[in-house]
Protein backbone atom coordinates (compact mmCIF):
# COMPACT_ATOMS: atom_id res chain seq x y z
CA UNK A 1 0.00 0.00 0.00
CA UNK A 2 3.35 2.43 0.71
CA UNK A 3 3.61 2.79 -3.14
CA UNK A 4 -0.43 3.73 -3.73
CA UNK A 5 0.53 6.69 -1.81
CA UNK A 6 4.03 7.27 -2.91
CA UNK A 7 2.11 7.21 -6.51
CA UNK A 8 -0.21 9.68 -5.50
CA UNK A 9 2.43 11.96 -4.09
CA UNK A 10 3.95 12.43 -7.31
CA UNK A 11 1.19 13.11 -9.48
CA UNK A 12 -0.14 15.52 -6.75
CA UNK A 13 3.49 17.29 -6.91
CA UNK A 14 3.46 16.71 -10.97
CA UNK A 15 0.25 19.10 -10.88
CA UNK A 16 0.78 21.44 -8.31
CA UNK A 17 3.25 22.59 -10.37
CA UNK A 18 1.61 24.71 -13.29
CA UNK A 19 4.48 24.46 -15.33
CA UNK A 20 4.60 20.97 -16.19
CA UNK A 21 1.22 19.77 -16.97
CA UNK A 22 1.26 22.23 -19.99
CA UNK A 23 4.66 21.27 -21.09
CA UNK A 24 3.80 17.67 -21.00
CA UNK A 25 0.56 18.41 -23.64
CA UNK A 26 2.48 21.15 -25.49
CA UNK A 27 6.24 19.87 -26.50
CA UNK A 28 4.85 17.01 -28.26
CA UNK A 29 2.37 19.42 -30.22
CA UNK A 30 5.26 21.71 -31.23
CA UNK A 31 7.49 18.59 -31.82
CA UNK A 32 4.57 17.19 -34.37
CA UNK A 33 3.18 20.36 -35.99
CA UNK A 34 6.63 22.19 -36.35
CA UNK A 35 9.20 19.57 -36.85
CA UNK A 36 8.27 17.95 -39.41
CA UNK A 37 8.38 20.82 -41.75
CA UNK A 38 11.29 22.48 -40.58
CA UNK A 39 13.87 19.45 -40.24
CA UNK A 40 13.42 18.64 -43.61
CA UNK A 41 15.99 17.23 -45.78
CA UNK A 42 14.56 18.00 -49.28
CA UNK A 43 16.41 21.19 -50.25
CA UNK A 44 14.36 24.04 -52.26
CA UNK A 45 14.66 27.49 -53.41
CA UNK A 46 18.11 26.78 -54.81
CA UNK A 47 19.56 30.39 -56.23
CA UNK A 48 20.01 29.32 -59.59
CA UNK A 49 21.90 31.74 -62.17
CA UNK A 50 21.50 31.33 -66.09
CA UNK A 51 24.33 32.26 -68.29
CA UNK A 52 22.88 31.62 -71.59
CA UNK A 53 25.45 32.16 -74.56
CA UNK A 54 23.24 30.89 -77.09
CA UNK A 55 19.89 32.96 -76.83
CA UNK A 56 18.33 30.64 -78.97
CA UNK A 57 14.78 28.06 -79.46
CA UNK A 58 16.45 25.24 -77.37
CA UNK A 59 18.26 27.26 -74.80
CA UNK A 60 15.93 29.13 -73.69
CA UNK A 61 13.73 26.48 -73.02
CA UNK A 62 15.80 24.74 -70.92
CA UNK A 63 16.29 28.07 -69.08
CA UNK A 64 11.98 28.18 -68.57
CA UNK A 65 12.33 24.29 -67.68
CA UNK A 66 15.00 24.85 -64.94
CA UNK A 67 13.88 28.16 -63.74
CA UNK A 68 10.22 26.58 -63.28
CA UNK A 69 11.19 23.63 -61.14
CA UNK A 70 10.33 23.87 -57.00
CA UNK A 71 14.13 23.36 -55.98
CA UNK A 72 14.64 26.25 -58.18
CA UNK A 73 15.03 29.99 -57.71
CA UNK A 74 15.65 32.05 -60.47
CA UNK A 75 17.96 35.17 -59.36
CA UNK A 76 19.98 36.28 -62.46
CA UNK A 77 20.07 35.29 -66.46
CA UNK A 78 24.00 37.09 -66.32
CA UNK A 79 26.21 37.94 -69.18
CA UNK A 80 28.93 36.31 -68.50
CA UNK A 81 30.16 33.32 -65.98
CA UNK A 82 32.20 35.77 -64.64
CA UNK A 83 29.47 38.30 -63.58
CA UNK A 84 27.25 34.95 -62.45
CA UNK A 85 30.58 34.32 -59.96
CA UNK A 86 30.03 37.24 -58.61
CA UNK A 87 27.03 36.48 -57.23
CA UNK A 88 28.49 33.40 -55.84
CA UNK A 89 31.01 35.42 -54.04
CA UNK A 90 28.68 37.71 -52.94
CA UNK A 91 26.40 34.57 -51.23
CA UNK A 92 23.44 35.40 -53.58
CA UNK A 93 23.74 32.00 -56.03
CA UNK A 94 24.32 29.00 -55.12
CA UNK A 95 24.60 26.72 -58.33
CA UNK A 96 25.03 28.61 -62.44
CA UNK A 97 24.04 26.83 -65.39
CA UNK A 98 26.16 27.78 -68.43
CA UNK A 99 24.98 27.05 -71.88
CA UNK A 100 27.64 27.23 -74.70
CA UNK A 101 27.22 28.96 -77.85
CA UNK A 102 26.92 26.27 -79.85
CA UNK A 103 24.37 24.67 -77.77
CA UNK A 104 21.05 24.17 -80.50
CA UNK A 105 23.44 23.40 -83.89
CA UNK A 106 25.42 20.81 -81.53
CA UNK A 107 21.53 19.54 -80.42
CA UNK A 108 20.54 19.36 -84.35
CA UNK A 109 23.62 18.24 -85.96
CA UNK A 110 25.43 15.38 -83.27
CA UNK A 111 22.68 14.92 -81.07
CA UNK A 112 24.28 15.75 -78.25
CA UNK A 113 25.16 19.06 -76.41
CA UNK A 114 26.59 19.88 -73.18
CA UNK A 115 26.26 22.06 -70.84
CA UNK A 116 28.42 23.66 -67.45
CA UNK A 117 26.92 23.62 -63.50
CA UNK A 118 29.02 25.41 -61.83
CA UNK A 119 28.14 24.82 -57.67
CA UNK A 120 28.75 26.59 -54.76
CA UNK A 121 29.72 23.20 -51.92
CA UNK A 122 30.35 25.69 -48.95
CA UNK A 123 26.94 23.58 -48.13
CA UNK A 124 27.99 20.24 -49.05
CA UNK A 125 24.35 19.21 -48.85
CA UNK A 126 22.62 21.73 -50.34
CA UNK A 127 25.35 21.69 -53.35
CA UNK A 128 25.29 18.16 -54.25
CA UNK A 129 21.72 17.82 -53.86
CA UNK A 130 21.43 21.08 -55.83
CA UNK A 131 23.20 19.34 -58.80
CA UNK A 132 21.73 16.18 -58.97
CA UNK A 133 18.31 17.87 -59.15
CA UNK A 134 20.05 20.68 -62.03
CA UNK A 135 21.47 17.54 -63.29
CA UNK A 136 18.30 15.57 -63.91
CA UNK A 137 16.37 18.23 -64.76
CA UNK A 138 18.58 18.72 -68.15
CA UNK A 139 18.89 14.88 -68.91
CA UNK A 140 14.94 15.42 -69.17
CA UNK A 141 14.87 18.36 -70.67
CA UNK A 142 17.12 16.33 -73.41
CA UNK A 143 14.85 13.18 -73.55
CA UNK A 144 12.08 15.78 -74.38
CA UNK A 145 14.08 17.36 -77.31
CA UNK A 146 15.05 13.99 -78.60
CA UNK A 147 11.16 12.87 -78.44
CA UNK A 148 10.01 15.71 -80.66
CA UNK A 149 12.90 16.08 -82.79
CA UNK A 150 13.79 12.54 -83.60
CA UNK A 151 17.15 13.74 -83.68
CA UNK A 152 19.76 10.55 -84.52
CA UNK A 153 23.18 9.93 -82.90
CA UNK A 154 22.64 8.71 -79.14
CA UNK A 155 19.05 8.72 -79.80
CA UNK A 156 18.91 5.37 -81.93
CA UNK A 157 21.03 3.36 -79.41
CA UNK A 158 19.26 1.11 -77.63
CA UNK A 159 18.72 1.71 -74.16
CA UNK A 160 17.76 -0.07 -70.95
CA UNK A 161 14.59 1.33 -69.50
CA UNK A 162 14.87 1.93 -65.43
CA UNK A 163 11.93 1.94 -63.59
CA UNK A 164 11.91 2.76 -59.85
CA UNK A 165 9.59 1.85 -56.96
CA UNK A 166 9.83 3.64 -53.80
CA UNK A 167 8.82 0.84 -51.23
CA UNK A 168 7.01 1.74 -48.03
CA UNK A 169 7.28 5.69 -48.89
CA UNK A 170 6.57 6.31 -52.63
CA UNK A 171 6.26 9.75 -53.09
CA UNK A 172 9.66 9.90 -50.85
CA UNK A 173 8.09 12.48 -48.58
CA UNK A 174 10.57 13.58 -45.82
CA UNK A 175 7.74 14.26 -43.39
CA UNK A 176 6.67 10.66 -43.48
CA UNK A 177 10.28 9.63 -42.77
CA UNK A 178 10.70 12.27 -40.04
CA UNK A 179 7.54 11.73 -37.63
CA UNK A 180 8.00 8.34 -36.34
CA UNK A 181 11.14 9.30 -35.20
CA UNK A 182 10.12 12.86 -33.65
CA UNK A 183 7.85 10.76 -31.79
CA UNK A 184 10.14 8.89 -30.08
CA UNK A 185 11.88 12.25 -29.32
CA UNK A 186 9.32 13.62 -27.30
CA UNK A 187 9.23 10.62 -25.06
CA UNK A 188 12.85 11.08 -24.77
CA UNK A 189 12.49 14.90 -23.68
CA UNK A 190 9.64 14.06 -21.30
CA UNK A 191 10.25 10.68 -19.96
CA UNK A 192 14.12 11.35 -19.78
CA UNK A 193 14.05 15.02 -18.62
CA UNK A 194 11.56 14.79 -16.43
CA UNK A 195 12.39 12.18 -14.45
CA UNK A 196 16.07 13.39 -14.09
CA UNK A 197 14.76 16.78 -12.47
CA UNK A 198 12.67 14.51 -10.31
CA UNK A 199 14.91 13.49 -7.17
CA UNK A 200 16.79 16.72 -7.62
CA UNK A 201 14.10 18.87 -6.74
CA UNK A 202 13.27 17.14 -3.79
CA UNK A 203 16.81 17.65 -2.28
CA UNK A 204 16.74 20.71 -3.22
CA UNK A 205 13.25 21.50 -1.10
CA UNK A 206 14.21 19.09 1.53
CA UNK A 207 11.82 16.76 1.32
CA UNK A 208 14.01 13.65 -0.18
CA UNK A 209 14.75 14.07 4.25
CA UNK A 210 11.37 13.10 5.10
CA UNK A 211 11.46 10.24 2.69
CA UNK A 212 14.73 9.05 3.88
CA UNK A 213 13.55 8.10 7.35
CA UNK A 214 10.66 6.21 6.24
CA UNK A 215 10.97 2.65 6.07
CA UNK A 216 10.27 2.47 2.55
CA UNK A 217 12.64 0.56 0.40
CA UNK A 218 14.62 1.55 -2.29
CA UNK A 219 12.99 -0.47 -5.00
CA UNK A 220 9.82 1.06 -3.80
CA UNK A 221 10.69 4.38 -4.46
CA UNK A 222 12.28 4.18 -7.76
CA UNK A 223 9.35 2.10 -8.82
CA UNK A 224 7.24 5.02 -7.26
CA UNK A 225 9.19 7.71 -9.46
CA UNK A 226 9.25 5.96 -12.43
CA UNK A 227 5.35 4.78 -12.79
CA UNK A 228 3.84 8.68 -13.06
CA UNK A 229 6.24 9.09 -16.23
CA UNK A 230 5.29 5.76 -17.54
CA UNK A 231 1.50 7.02 -17.52
CA UNK A 232 2.58 10.66 -18.95
CA UNK A 233 4.39 8.39 -21.69
CA UNK A 234 1.53 6.69 -23.09
CA UNK A 235 -0.40 9.87 -23.14
CA UNK A 236 2.24 11.70 -25.18
CA UNK A 237 2.62 8.27 -27.16
CA UNK A 238 -1.42 8.13 -28.22
CA UNK A 239 -1.77 12.50 -28.32
CA UNK A 240 1.51 11.79 -30.88
CA UNK A 241 -0.34 9.15 -32.84
CA UNK A 242 -3.12 11.37 -32.97
CA UNK A 243 -1.32 14.03 -34.36
CA UNK A 244 0.49 11.88 -36.81
CA UNK A 245 -3.10 11.03 -38.51
CA UNK A 246 -4.97 14.37 -38.41
CA UNK A 247 -2.38 16.09 -39.94
CA UNK A 248 -0.22 14.12 -41.75
CA UNK A 249 -2.88 11.07 -42.41
CA UNK A 250 0.05 9.06 -41.32
CA UNK A 251 -1.03 5.86 -39.68
CA UNK A 252 1.65 3.01 -38.90
CA UNK A 253 1.36 -0.32 -41.11
CA UNK A 254 1.68 -2.90 -38.55
CA UNK A 255 0.58 -3.24 -35.23
CA UNK A 256 -0.45 -0.76 -32.55
CA UNK A 257 0.17 -3.03 -29.77
CA UNK A 258 4.11 -3.84 -30.91
CA UNK A 259 4.46 0.03 -30.87
CA UNK A 260 2.92 0.08 -27.37
CA UNK A 261 4.60 -2.54 -26.36
CA UNK A 262 8.15 -1.19 -27.58
CA UNK A 263 7.71 2.20 -25.92
CA UNK A 264 7.01 0.63 -22.59
CA UNK A 265 9.98 -0.80 -22.75
CA UNK A 266 11.59 2.41 -24.31
CA UNK A 267 10.23 4.62 -21.40
CA UNK A 268 10.88 2.40 -19.12
CA UNK A 269 14.86 2.80 -20.18
CA UNK A 270 14.43 6.47 -20.20
CA UNK A 271 13.08 7.05 -17.27
CA UNK A 272 15.75 4.86 -15.55
CA UNK A 273 18.67 6.84 -17.04
CA UNK A 274 17.20 10.15 -16.00
CA UNK A 275 16.78 9.28 -12.45
CA UNK A 276 20.41 7.92 -12.43
CA UNK A 277 21.52 11.31 -13.17
CA UNK A 278 19.38 12.02 -10.61
CA UNK A 279 20.74 10.22 -8.22
CA UNK A 280 24.50 11.79 -9.13
CA UNK A 281 22.95 15.10 -9.34
CA UNK A 282 22.79 17.93 -6.07
CA UNK A 283 21.54 20.82 -8.37
CA UNK A 284 18.37 20.84 -10.96
CA UNK A 285 21.16 23.04 -12.92
CA UNK A 286 23.73 19.97 -12.89
CA UNK A 287 21.14 17.25 -13.80
CA UNK A 288 20.10 19.70 -16.73
CA UNK A 289 23.38 20.00 -17.75
CA UNK A 290 23.90 16.79 -17.58
CA UNK A 291 20.68 15.40 -19.69
CA UNK A 292 21.86 18.37 -22.02
CA UNK A 293 24.97 16.73 -22.98
CA UNK A 294 23.82 13.05 -22.84
CA UNK A 295 20.69 13.97 -25.18
CA UNK A 296 23.05 15.51 -27.78
CA UNK A 297 25.20 12.83 -28.09
CA UNK A 298 22.49 10.15 -28.37
CA UNK A 299 19.72 11.93 -30.78
CA UNK A 300 22.99 12.68 -33.39
CA UNK A 301 23.94 9.12 -33.23
CA UNK A 302 20.45 7.52 -33.12
CA UNK A 303 20.00 7.82 -37.02
CA UNK A 304 17.32 10.36 -36.42
CA UNK A 305 18.46 12.76 -39.57
CA UNK A 306 21.25 11.09 -41.03
CA UNK A 307 21.38 6.98 -41.81
CA UNK A 308 23.77 4.99 -39.26
CA UNK A 309 25.35 3.11 -42.40
CA UNK A 310 26.78 6.47 -43.13
CA UNK A 311 28.81 6.89 -40.71
CA UNK A 312 32.21 5.65 -39.27
CA UNK A 313 32.52 2.11 -38.07
CA UNK A 314 33.98 3.49 -35.17
CA UNK A 315 30.50 5.74 -34.96
CA UNK A 316 28.37 2.75 -35.72
CA UNK A 317 29.88 0.78 -32.64
CA UNK A 318 29.39 3.90 -30.21
CA UNK A 319 25.54 3.94 -31.55
CA UNK A 320 25.19 0.26 -30.68
CA UNK A 321 24.89 1.35 -26.74
CA UNK A 322 22.23 4.47 -27.97
CA UNK A 323 18.63 3.32 -27.55
CA UNK A 324 17.00 6.15 -29.24
CA UNK A 325 18.94 3.81 -32.52
CA UNK A 326 16.77 0.55 -31.35
CA UNK A 327 13.08 2.41 -30.55
CA UNK A 328 13.42 5.03 -33.99
CA UNK A 329 14.50 1.50 -36.06
CA UNK A 330 11.29 -0.12 -34.13
CA UNK A 331 8.83 3.38 -34.72
CA UNK A 332 9.96 3.33 -38.78
CA UNK A 333 9.73 -0.03 -39.57
CA UNK A 334 5.94 -0.35 -37.61
CA UNK A 335 4.96 2.65 -38.90
CA UNK A 336 6.17 2.39 -42.91
CA UNK A 337 6.72 -1.17 -43.43
CA UNK A 338 4.61 -2.99 -40.61
CA UNK A 339 6.97 -4.87 -39.25
CA UNK A 340 5.94 -7.76 -36.22
CA UNK A 341 7.39 -8.18 -33.34
CA UNK A 342 8.98 -11.31 -33.72
CA UNK A 343 10.71 -9.00 -36.94
CA UNK A 344 12.27 -6.81 -34.28
CA UNK A 345 13.82 -9.09 -31.50
CA UNK A 346 17.11 -7.39 -31.96
CA UNK A 347 15.70 -4.32 -30.71
CA UNK A 348 13.67 -5.86 -28.24
CA UNK A 349 16.73 -7.62 -26.98
CA UNK A 350 18.70 -4.33 -26.44
CA UNK A 351 15.83 -2.04 -25.23
CA UNK A 352 15.23 -4.83 -22.16
CA UNK A 353 18.43 -5.17 -21.21
CA UNK A 354 18.60 -1.00 -21.72
CA UNK A 355 15.59 -0.65 -18.78
CA UNK A 356 17.11 -3.41 -16.67
CA UNK A 357 20.76 -1.88 -16.60
CA UNK A 358 19.49 1.72 -15.89
CA UNK A 359 16.68 0.90 -13.40
CA UNK A 360 19.34 -1.38 -11.71
CA UNK A 361 22.02 1.29 -11.38
CA UNK A 362 19.04 3.85 -10.41
CA UNK A 363 18.12 1.47 -7.73
CA UNK A 364 22.05 0.89 -6.11
CA UNK A 365 22.94 4.44 -6.70
CA UNK A 366 20.11 5.64 -4.52
CA UNK A 367 21.46 6.46 -1.33
CA UNK A 368 18.64 6.18 1.38
CA UNK A 369 20.01 7.66 4.71
CA UNK A 370 17.84 7.36 7.67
Amino acid sequence: MRIKYLIEKEFKQMFRNNFLPRLIIGFPLMMMLVLPWAANMEIRNINLAVVDNCKNTYSRRLLEKASSSDYFHLVEVASSYEEAMNGVERGNTDIILEIPATFDRDFVKEGNSKVLISVNTVNGTKGSLGSTYLSSIVADFNKEIISESGISGKANIPQVEIIVQNRFNPHMDYKIFMVPALVVMALTMLCGFLPALNIVSEKEKGTIEQINVTPVSKFTFIVAKLIPYWIVGFIVLSLCFLLAWMVYGLTPQGSLLTVYLYALLYVLAMSGFGLVISNYSDTMQQAMFVMYFFMMILMLMSGLFTPLSGMPQWAQNMAMFNPLKYFIQVMRQVYLKGSSITELAPQAIALVSFALFFNGWAILSYRKRG
